[in-house]
């Protein structure tokens, strides 16, 4: 029996439409839900960063082209983009934490778009949500990217697990995949 739900492909391909959409369909029917998800940040029709999103409204910066400058710590870089790890972690951390919880007989939904580059180089982001992943009362539902040359170890850890339903999101099926999602989640759930 699966406990947690994932998406998985390209870049672009629709995965945090789907996560934003299944969000907004389990809230309106009642289902305890947080989390997160990430939101591209454009300038002048560039793409210049990533946003962290949180459900309950909250942003803050993922990361961007340029760095802020500051020389105090250690800067974290995927292609050209610079990872805001002390944002990311004050707004994504706290909502991951909230979620190790049980919630009478239903799972709480935690929403984790994405567990990828930038995300893991925050070990306490790693740890949170391996801890979230093995709790009774949490059901993860988020995002993993397609496997590269260079295996993520908890990305692997994740499609290894037995607990986990992944979906491969296509052009072909992300128009009309989302209430299989859904469905899934609500199995999940009981």
């Amino acid at each position: 029996m699966y406990k947690h739900v994932f998406l998985t492909g390209p870049p672009g391909i629709g995965k945090t439409t789907l996560i934003k959409k299944a969000s907004e369909m389990l809230r309106s029917s009642g289902v305890s839900i947080d989390g997160f998800y990430t939101e591209e940040v454009r300038q002048g029709g560039r793409r210049i960063g990533f946003d962290i999103v949180t459900l309950s409204g909250k942003r803050g910066t993922l990361s961007r082209t340029q760095s802020d400058g500051r020389t105090d710590r250690r800067e974290y870089r995927v292609g050209q983009y610079v990872v805001d790890l002390v944002s990311f972690e004050q707004l994504a951390l706290p909502v991951l934490s909230s979620t190790v919880k049980e919630n009478g007989k239903e799972k709480m939904i935690c929403v984790v778009d994405e567990i990828g580059k930038m995300e893991l180089f925050s070990e306490s982001f790693i740890r949170t949500v391996r801890k979230t992943l093995d709790c009774a009362g949490a059901l993860v539902f988020g995002t993993i990217p397609v496997p590269k040359a260079k295996p993520l170890p908890l990305v692997d850890e994740i499609r290894k697990r037995q607990d986990v339903k992944v979906f491969h999101i296509t052009k072909e099926n992300r128009d009309v995949i989302l209430e299989e999602i859904v469905a899934a989640i609500y199995d999940c759930r009981k």
